[in-house]
């Protein structure tokens, strides 16, 4: 048996069915398309994915194929030269283990250095030091590497680092700023409660923070990670400058190279930056929603 609610006074079934359809009509205007915005998502996404693809069919053309002047068709056959070319050209298990060699250091020096920084900077607000501390690393975020370049060159020389763990530490280094601005926001966010009780326990303040602290921070530690690892995989600029031995080259610089000698063979060169790019884009892809979760963690306490 349904019951049916009883219809408030100088109101009828047909009327309550038309407000209802009023503010279903009404919710969806407000639900309307921002079309502005809609193109302009639209463009940005063409603008990585129609290079992404000439490079991927580009990459699978034989040199007859990639030198037509159509690089937008589909290649026909596929072929997989250009990719066995380009592993042999630039010693592509040597490169590639010096790039996961100085991305490893980056994204593990960063998250404890960060971490490490933002807790003391965090729960030692009110001190005057922590917090002109805190500036100090805001504003080296303004200072640029090409900016600093020269003396870094010269330094790195001076204490035999110009090689990948030089790359490495440099890299930690530049992606200190951020990363600290990101760790101290979500700390924000963590009751100071939580580590109060533990110290009434009788834990100390390195206790704290390895079993309290530190677990805590982990998406925010993972959004670090993510953001160092692509920073540092990508770089050129720096490990160019740095490296002085050409066979400690990270991948891409060794990307150079087919810049001039070997320009005529597109097929080999774009074979060669899909491989380079490929576990950037691969890395990115399965920790993406991370990345949106870690920036957005700590913004409301």
């Amino acid at each position: 048996m349904t019951i049916q609610a009883p219809l408030q006074p100088g109101t009828t079934a047909t009327g309550t069915i038309r407000s209802v359809d009023a503010d279903r009509n009404a919710g969806r205007r407000g639900e309307r398309a921002n079309w502005p915005v809609t193109v302009v998502l639209v463009l940005c996404a063409l603008s990585v994915l129609v290079p992404l693809y000439v490079t991927i069919t580009m990459a699978f053309k034989t040199t007859s194929q990639a030198v037509d002047g159509n690089a937008f068709s589909l290649p026909a056959p596929f072929s997989v030269d250009g990719f066995v070319q380009a592993w042999q050209l630039t010693d592509f298990p040597r490169a590639f283990g010096v790039s996961v060699l100085v991305a490893a250091i980056t994204v593990v020096g960063t998250i404890l250095l960060a971490s490490f920084t933002a807790f003391a900077i965090a729960r030692n607000w009110e001190r005057r030091l922590f917090r002109w501390s805190f500036f100090y690393l805001l504003a080296a975020m303004f200072l640029p590497f090409p900016v600093l370049a020269l003396s870094q060159v010269k330094l790195t020389g001076l204490a035999h680092l110009d090689n990948p763990i030089g790359v490495a530490i440099l890299h930690v280094m530049f992606q200190l700023s951020f990363s600290v601005l990101l760790f101290t926001a979500f700390l924000r966010s963590i009751p100071a409660e939580l580590e109060e009780s533990a110290r009434i326990d009788g834990a100390s303040t390195g206790q704290v923070f390895w079993r309290l602290v530190f677990p805590l921070l982990a998406p925010m530690s993972a959004t670090v990670g993510i953001f160092a690892f692509l920073a540092s995989w990508n770089d050129f600029v720096m490990p160019s400058l740095i490296t002085s031995d050409p066979a400690l080259q990270t991948l891409p610089v060794l990307q150079q190279m087919f810049q001039t000698q070997f320009s005529n063979n597109y097929n080999v060169s774009f074979a060669s930056y899909l491989m380079a790019m490929a576990p950037a884009i691969i890395v990115y892809l399965f920790t993406q929603r991370w990345v949106m979760a870690g920036v957005t963690q700590g913004a409301i306490k």
